[in-house]
């Protein structure tokens, strides 16, 4: 299983930006895909956003246009650039990696849009 840890997160007006981490305890050669998942209250998991090892990128439809997932190799990160936030996106977001062989999750980060 692959440890993820997270950072970032936090309130923000709407209208603003943030800028979630996570890093990998293995090469990011090693995760067939990476990134985000949310969940808000009383609502489903969601997927956010993904990147996989060819460096394809997919996004749930809500986001696109407004966030940017990345990579770094070296530090074994992804990061999510939020930008122009709106308060539906208020949730818990959770960092995720699919390996080849089983899931793997982050502890979660809050991230709150103020209206």
């Amino acid at each position: 299983q692959v440890q993820l840890v997270g950072s970032g997160g936090g309130l923000v007006q709407a209208g603003g930006s943030l800028r979630l981490s996570c890093a990998a305890s293995t090469s990011l050669f090693n995760i067939n895909n990476m990134g985000w998942y949310r969940q808000a209250d009383g609502k489903a998991r969601e997927l956010v956003a993904l990147i996989y090892s060819d460096g394809k990128t997919r996004y749930t439809e809500s986001v696109k246009g407004r966030f940017t997932i990345s990579r770094d190799i070296n530090s074994k990160s992804v990061y999510l650039q939020m930008n122009s936030l709106k308060f539906e996106d208020t949730a818990v977001y959770y960092c995720y990696a699919f390996d080849g062989r089983g899931n793997s999750w982050g502890q979660g980060t809050q991230v709150t849009v103020s209206s």
